[in-house]
């Protein structure tokens, strides 16, 4: 059963679904942004059937996340690379994986952790700041239409 189209709502964050609101996609991102570039690595590191895991593919490089290019001479091994527009889902990738950690890590704990490259120390918490550097939460922002004449 095909679910609703979110293309047509003005709304940000359902044109956003509309592009990465599937389970497997945000994984596949996930993985993208973990360095996988072929087709096997992300299979065999997400389990995905492989059906499933084309259409994903197809579906991201339609929308500008992931871009193809030939990575052997035949031509027959491609590898899916982020474009600017897939690394820029970066913190939201990066902001549900420390939700997760909060809310619905598994009994171990969290199985990894994201770490400062440079200072191999934990990042800090993503969350929504004032242009001074203030945290906000939902009763600190308001929402505000924006004019759609000659949009």
């Amino acid at each position: 059963m095909r679910r609703t189209s979110f293309s047509d709502m003005s709304c940000s964050i359902a044109r956003t679904l509309e592009q990465v609101g599937d389970w497997w996609t945000l994984l596949v991102i996930r993985e993208a942004l973990s360095g996988t570039r072929r087709f096997g690595e992300f299979q065999s590191h997400l389990g995905i059937a492989p059906n499933v895991l084309a259409q994903r593919l197809q579906g991201l490089v339609q929308h500008g996340i992931l871009e193809v290019t030939t990575a052997s001479e035949n031509g027959r091994a491609l590898d899916y690379r982020l474009t600017d527009k897939g690394r820029d889902l970066f913190p939201i990738i990066v902001a549900l994986a420390q939700w997760g950690d909060k809310h619905a890590a598994a009994p171990g704990g969290p199985p990894v952790r994201i770490l400062d490259r440079r200072h191999l120390c934990d990042i800090l918490p993503m969350r929504p700041q004032s242009q001074t550097g203030e945290v906000l939460g939902p009763r600190d922002v308001t929402l505000m239409a924006v004019a759609t004449e000659g949009r």
